[in-house]
């Protein structure tokens, strides 16, 4: 056994005992309502101390042994996926150290550490956006570190707003802050922060493009870490959300994001990007939800979209990967029948992520549903909610009818099928969390029920418009609506839909020409000009010409001293003799 393959499956190990224990953890800490909270100190300057502050309460743990879990499922799947790859050893360390970085911002209750997991994700995530080194990795890669360099900057002025309050451990002043000015600054902060981070609009250009990364990277980043984090940092941050106009932002963002992913996955072709808008899609529920004010509610569907959203793209790894890299859905059709385990497990997480009935969605997805539509929202929210979850369960079901229906499009010299064991065997246990991992967490989470009443054509409405939803997406793509054609007589429609509101371009665009070209400007003018002849440089030519000017004055001094005292001594001997 080699070094590479050795390390594989030690990581694989430890992280899965990881998780086992973080999860037994947790369920003990929720039982007794204990919270641990260690502090170590780095090193003590006068009365400064530098200390690293972690904190271990129910909620920390349980979503560090579902990021655990996960990773190790992906490290497992990786085994097969990347088998023929020259590198493993350097794509083990990367995900190890994504890992790593997620865990840190998972157990941070200090701004100034959590700022070390959050450089560290956009740092790695970068690099293994670039994995396959080629043009479009690169670009993908650009897109999603600019992207999120943006929250980088939210998190330092954060930093700098909380020294206000004479420390960074947020977590023992969110929830005392009452509305005022400085509350206000901070939270749209972090909400811009977990913006970027969380893809939400107008940042959400990167989200899809990080596809170029490798596929067990994508069931990662976005099922419990990358992308996920912003939520989190919300969750954290969510007491302190007070200001009705900053949660009203809120919303409305979130339900544009999550209207605006699901029109545009049912005009994609491209499997991963089908699954990534979706992820987009589930991730505006989550902060829509959280925006109301239920930061338990976005919690829970936190843990049950992790589960089910990283079986969806295991599948899509296995299908791409035997269909030799092609990821096209229009060649695809009658997959049951080569591979009936990928695609049983595919349509599980399908059913899950659009709420069917007692699977994991179902319980987080309609609590959150109802709970929105019994909850003060504006009109606008309450549409774009009915309409997102109408498209959800439609490019749900667009997938349904290519990969179980339809004629096969493959290549005959394409040979599909479920031998892997390393790619399927992982999916088991994805399965049974997409199936039981809902109802399970539900009693944790929720002891006492919510209760909930309501008329019956709003308990109606999610069952009315999820059925119009399958309806629609499997009719128009069986009577091939969707074709290149035919969709040509609403051109500028089917454009601005699919391309997710024109944002790519946008996003570029300023990326790369309006706002590097104004930031070159300024830091000719600013920091390499008028802050440097100001600043830096300047205090020392200061100080040099001024230290020479002492230097003259001293000399020019002495030398006036000892003329003077010679003539006086001259003057003296005259005088005596």
């Amino acid at each position: 056994m080699n070094w590479a393959v050795s390390m594989y499956l030690s990581s694989m190990v430890f992280l899965m005992i990881g998780s086992v224990s973080c999860i037994i953890g947790s369920l003990n800490m929720m039982l007794n309502f204990n919270i641990t909270v260690i502090e170590w100190e780095i090193f003590s300057l006068n009365s400064c101390n530098i200390v690293m502050t972690l904190i271990f309460d129910w909620m920390a743990l349980m979503f560090l042994g579902f990021v655990l879990l996960i990773s190790s499922m992906v490290l497992f799947y990786s085994g097969g996926y990347m088998a023929g790859d020259k590198t493993l050893d350097r794509f083990i360390y990367l995900v190890l150290g994504f890992v790593g970085a997620m865990v840190a911002l998972i157990v941070s209750p200090n701004l100034v550490s959590i700022l070390l997991g959050w450089d560290g994700l956009g740092l790695v995530s970068y690099a293994l956006v670039i994995y396959y080194q080629n043009e479009k990795s690169a670009n993908a890669g650009m897109i999603t570190i600019l992207s999120n360099r943006v929250g980088d900057v939210a998190i330092l002025l954060s930093i700098a707003i909380m020294f206000e309050l004479g420390g960074w451990n947020f977590i023992y002043y969110v929830g005392s802050m009452g509305d005022n000015m400085l509350t206000t600054s901070l939270s749209l902060l972090v909400i811009l922060a977990a913006m970027t981070k969380s893809a939400q609009i107008p940042f959400s250009a990167w989200l899809p493009a990080a596809m170029a990364a490798p596929t067990p990277v994508s069931a990662l980043v976005h099922s419990s870490t990358l992308v996920t984090a912003g939520v989190y940092l919300l969750i954290r941050f969510s007491p302190m959300l007070v200001n009705e106009g900053v949660k009203s932002f809120l919303l409305i963002i979130s339900c544009l994001t999550m209207f605006m992913a699901g029109l545009g996955a049912n005009f994609e072709y491209d499997l991963k990007k089908i699954i990534a808008l979706s992820t987009l899609s589930q991730l505006g529920v989550m902060i829509s939800i959280l925006a109301l004010g239920f930061m338990d509610l976005a919690f829970f569907h936190l843990l049950t979209h992790a589960l089910f959203k990283a079986l969806l793209f295991m599948c899509a790894g296995v299908i791409i990967h035997n269909a030799k890299e092609y990821q096209d859905i229009r060649s695809m059709g009658s997959l049951v029948e080569c591979m009936p385990l990928t695609s049983m497990n595919l349509n599980l997480a399908n059913f899950a992520l659009c709420g069917f009935p007692f699977l994991a969605g179902f319980y987080s997805k309609d609590l959150i549903l109802e709970v929105a539509f019994l909850s003060w929202v504006n009109y606008v929210s309450f549409l774009l909610y009915a309409a997102a979850t109408g498209l959800t369960v439609c490019y749900t079901f667009r997938l349904v009818y290519y990969s179980l229906t339809g004629g096969y499009r493959l290549s005959s010299c394409v040979s599909v099928s479920d031998d892997s064991f390393l790619m399927t065997g992982p999916m088991w246990g994805l399965s049974v969390g997409a199936v039981f991992a809902g109802c399970c967490l539900s009693w944790l989470i929720f002891p006492d029920p919510y209760l909930i009443c309501m008329g019956w054509e709003l308990k109606t409405l999610p069952l009315m418009v999820s059925g119009l939803g399958a309806l629609v997406g499997y009719m128009l793509n069986m009577m091939n609506v969707s074709d290149v054609i035919k969709s040509l007589f609403f051109y500028k429609e089917v454009v601005m839909a699919g391309s997710m509101w024109f944002m790519p371009f946008l996003s570029t665009f300023n990326l790369s020409s309006s706002a590097l070209n104004l930031s070159v400007k300024v830091q000719k003018s600013g920091d390499g000009g008028w802050s440097e002849y100001l600043g830096g440089q300047g205090i020392y030519m200061y100080f040099i010409s001024g230290s020479r000017l002492i230097q003259i004055a001293q000399d020019s001094v002495v030398k006036l001293f000892m003329k003077v005292f010679l003539i006086w001594v001259i003057v003296m001997m005259i005088f005596i003799f």
